[in-house]
């Protein structure tokens, strides 16, 4: 059995006192032990493989909410758009052109762990992208995604496709439902979804409460949002049949059921007070995506209400087609910017969306028990990520406040996914 040591001048994790010249232990795909590095050096035993980084060494990134397969629409997400229709339609000219959505999905894996990141959300909308986390090995869940069924459509043969489709996904990682959103997806097929995740035992997530466009359409069947699907052929979903519920997003999730422990949303931006409560009493967590909002033309979530109100929050890039990259630390950045706009002055905001961008997401994706954190007994997930600071609470701020687009190494389950190769080569030695 082979066990390796990676070394840094700082190591951090979520919950965890910082370490100053810190070291882990892996062995079959586990942490063996974390803590300083002369203590842990000297438990490893003087066959271990040892090697030194430059730099901050945390648990791996947990992407809470990614489109790897658009990876290579980026120039939508290059763009500025004045609004979720203007970027929907830019959106639309490019999906329908004819390309491979396995190799763009398995490039924007590629680019996932060169971020550092570790377990991902992803969204599998066309079945040719199916396999493109596991293939990278990386872990998380790649849910299926459901989108345009009408209750009639879906009473003839909806559930039994489903089902096809989401068997035929590849695993490890674990398969989820991904119902697309409250706009996309008729009344009774969004209930009869969640029902059906239940009977599978599989997670659910959700795009919800991303534009006005989407509340209106909710409330009253009504706006732009509303008239494009109309256009669309889906005038008989029940919202736009019906003029829609008279509540929010939030609240006609969970009249359908949708709410549960086992579902996390992406965006989570139009919410009111009432709404964060609803969510924080179904055990929902929302995976916040900034810059994707920022590109789209949206306003920015309500970072420091989801903080005060202790709200369960994780970190999503989305994909390139409405995201400048695939780091979750660029999107850190974003929300502690957008944080401290909103007045949120406490100062544990750096450890809090360090948290959001590892512990947050494992919790999001149900496997906090071994991901996320650096402990004994954990996955051997985790990052390197250059910063000059040399101090624990100097590195974190870093971290926080600059966002590294890049890992100098990471780690999936004890096997390097990836590596800068200059340092590898240079710091890999023996105990």
């Amino acid at each position: 059995m082979t066990v390796v040591v990676h070394r840094a001048p700082v190591v951090l994790s979520p919950g965890s006192p910082p370490l100053t010249d810190g070291a882990v232990t892996i062995a079959d795909g586990r942490i063996r032990d974390v803590g300083p590095a002369d203590e842990v050096l000297a438990a490893a035993g003087p066959d271990a493989e040892l090697h030194e980084w430059d730099g901050a060494l945390t648990p791996g990134l947990v992407n809470a909410h990614t489109h790897l397969q658009y990876s290579d629409m980026a120039a939508v997400g290059l763009a500025e758009h004045t609004g979720f229709e203007a970027w929907m339609s830019a959106f639309m000219e490019l999906y329908p052109v004819p390309r491979d959505w396995g190799a763009s999905a398995a490039a924007g894996a590629a680019l996932a762990l060169r971020s550092g990141t570790t377990a991902v959300a992803e969204i599998v909308t066309d079945a040719a992208a199916g396999s493109a986390v596991h293939d990278a090995g990386l872990h998380g869940i790649a849910f299926w995604e459901v989108l345009g069924w009408t209750e009639r459509a879906w009473a003839e043969n909806g559930e039994r496709t489903v089902r096809a489709e989401l068997a035929a996904l590849p695993t490890p990682p674990a398969t989820g439902l991904s119902p697309h959103a409250i706009y996309s997806l008729d009344t009774a097929v969004l209930r009869d979804l969640s029902r059906l995740a239940r009977t599978l035992g599989v997670r659910q997530h959700i795009h919800a409460a991303e534009s006005a466009w989407e509340d209106a359409y909710v409330r009253s069947g009504t706006g732009d949002l509303a008239e494009r699907w109309r256009a669309n052929g889906r005038g008989e979903f029940a919202l736009l049949r019906d003029g829609g519920v008279g509540t929010g997003v939030i609240r006609y999730l969970d009249d359908l059921g949708a709410l549960t422990p086992t579902t996390h949303l992406a965006h989570g931006i139009y919410v009111d007070a009432d709404d964060r409560a609803l969510l924080r009493a179904r055990g929902v967590g929302v995976a916040l995506c900034p810059r994707s909002n920022a590109v789209i033309g949206l306003d920015p979530p309500p970072v420091a209400a989801y903080l005060r109100e202790g709200n369960a929050i994780a970190v999503g890039t989305d994909s390139l087609s409405s995201s400048p990259s695939l780091s979750p630390w660029q999107d850190v950045a974003a929300l502690a910017d957008i944080a401290r706009a909103q007045g949120y002055a406490d100062d544990d905001l750096h450890a809090r969306l360090f948290a959001a961008a590892t512990t947050g997401g494992a919790r999001a994706l149900g496997l906090d028990a071994d991901t996320g954190v650096l402990r004994a007994g954990a996955r051997a997930d985790l990052a390197v990520f250059p910063v000059a600071s040399a101090t624990p609470r100097d590195a974190l701020a870093e971290l926080v406040e600059d966002g590294p687009a890049e890992a100098s190494l990471t780690v999936v389950g004890g096997r390097v996914r990836w590596a800068t190769t200059a340092d590898h080569e240079r710091t890999t030695a023996h105990v």
